[in-house]
C-alpha cells in the first residue's frame, strides 16, 4: 500500500537513523594513510587450490568496498571508503586514473555492457556515469532518499538498476539517466541487486528481513519472496543460464536456488563469520565467495562441495569478481588492498 509524502519521509529517516549511514553496514577504517604505494607486490607464484595468487595493487587509502571487471577483461574498476573510484590495467598492474566526484563513501561499481560507461554508486545518495575513454563524469543520476547501495545493469545495457537504504529500488534508462520505475513492494532496506541474464528479472536481498525479492522488471511487479536466510542478504549472483539464483548472507551461508520452482536446492557452509560477496565464473562451474573471516572460498557447482580457500588478506574480503574468461579472480578488501588470482589448473 502507497505511503504519503510525509509518512515515507518518516520511514525513511528512521531507517537511516538507525542504520547511521554506516554505523550497521559499515565500520570506519582507520584514518586515511598518508602514504600509499600504486606499484606491484612481489608476485607469489605458489599454487593454491588450482589458483595463484599473481599480485597485490595498492593506492586507496580506505576500505576497497567493490570491484569490477570490464567486458574485455583489461580493465579493473575498484571503488573504496575514500570516496574514489581506481581504474587499473590488469596486464600491467598499472593505475590508469583515479575517478573522483562522490562525497561519501563508494558502494558498489560495474561497466556497461559494451564497456564504454563505467557507473558507479555511493553513500552520497548519487549514482555517476563516467565516460571510459576520458574519465569525465557524464552525468549524475539522483533520487535516492539515502545511500546507494548495490547497481547492476541488464545484459543488454538499457536498464540500470539501484538499491538503496531508503527501502525502494530504482530502474534508470541508462542512455538517458531518466528514471524508469520505482520498485517497493514489501522490501526493507536493499544490499544488493542482481539482473537475470535475459534481463526480465530483477532480484534483491534485504537487510532486515533476511529475504530476497524477485520483480518482473516490465511491469514492476514483485513476483516472489524467497525466504531462508537467518540474517542480511548480502550478495546475489544468477547463474550464466539464468536456471539457479545463488544467495550470500550475514548468516555464514550461501544458499542456492532452482529458479523455476523458486526454491533451496543447496546450502554450503565453511565460512566462519559473515559471507559478504559472491560470484560465478563465466562457466557456471565454480562459485567464488568473500567473508568478514580474511578468506575467500571455492565451490563447486555441480557436486555442491567446497574446493578450495584462498588466504591473503589480513582483513575482511568485501567483494569479488571473475574475468570473463574465468581465469582470474579479483578481491577487494577492508586491508586496502585487491588482490588478483590466476588460474593455475582447471
Amino acid at each position: 500500500m502507497n505511503m504519503s509524502d510525509s509518512k515515507a519521509k518518516v520511514l525513511v529517516s528512521v531507517a537511516i537513523a538507525l542504520l547511521g549511514f554506516g554505523s550497521v553496514w559499515y565500520w570506519r577504517s582507520s584514518p586515511a594513510v598518508t602514504s600509499v604505494s600504486s606499484e606491484l607486490s612481489q608476485p607469489q607464484t605458489t599454487p593454491l587450490n588450482n589458483f595463484s595468487q599473481a599480485f597485490t595493487l595498492a593506492g586507496h587509502s580506505d576500505s576497497i568496498l567493490a570491484v569490477a571487471m570490464s567486458p574485455d577483461g583489461h580493465t579493473l574498476a575498484s571503488v573504496s571508503g575514500d570516496k574514489t573510484i581506481k581504474l587499473w590495467n590488469l596486464d600491467t598492474g598499472k593505475e590508469i586514473r583515479t575517478l573522483k566526484g562522490h562525497s561519501d563513501w563508494v558502494n558498489s561499481v560495474t561497466f556497461s555492457s559494451d564497456g564504454k560507461t563505467l557507473v558507479s554508486a555511493s553513500a552520497d545518495r548519487t549514482i555517476k556515469l563516467w565516460n571510459l575513454d576520458t574519465g569525465k563524469e557524464i552525468r549524475t543520476l539522483k533520487g535516492h532518499l539515502a545511500s546507494v547501495q548495490s547497481i547492476a545493469i541488464s545484459a543488454d545495457g538499457s536498464t540500470l538498476a539501484s538499491g538503496s537504504w531508503d527501502q525502494t529500488i530504482k530502474l534508470w534508462k541508462l542512455a538517458t539517466g531518466k528514471i524508469i520505475r520505482t520498485l517497493k513492494g514489501d522490501c526493507d532496506v536493499v544490499n544488493t541487486v542482481a539482473f537475470s541474464p535475459n534481463g526480465q528479472i530483477l532480484a534483491s536481498g534485504n537487510y532486515f528481513d533476511n529475504s530476497i525479492n524477485i520483480w518482473n522488471v516490465t511491469t514492476g511487479k514483485e513476483i516472489d519472496t524467497l525466504r531462508g536466510h537467518s540474517q542480511a542478504v548480502s550478495s546475489l549472483t544468477f547463474s550464466p543460464d539464468g536456471k539457479i539464483l545463488i544467495s550470500g548472507s550475514w548468516d555464514q551461508t550461501i544458499k542456492v536456488w532452482d529458479f523455476a520452482t523458486e526454491t533451496e536446492i543447496n546450502t554450503f557452509t565453511g565460512h566462519t563469520n559473515k559471507v559478504l560477496s559472491i560470484a560465478i565464473s563465466p562457466d557456471g562451474q565454480t562459485l567464488a565467495s568473500s567473508s568478514w573471516d580474511k578468506t575467500i572460498k571455492l565451490w563447486n557447482l555441480s557436486v555442491g562441495k567446497q574446493i578450495g580457500t584462498l588466504t591473503g588478506h589480513t582483513n575482511r574480503v568485501w567483494s569479488i569478481a571473475f574475468s570473463p574468461d574465468g581465469k582470474t579472480l579479483v578481491s577487494g578488501s577492508f586491508d586496502k588492498t585487491i588482490k588478483i588470482w590466476h588460474v593455475a589448473s582447471r
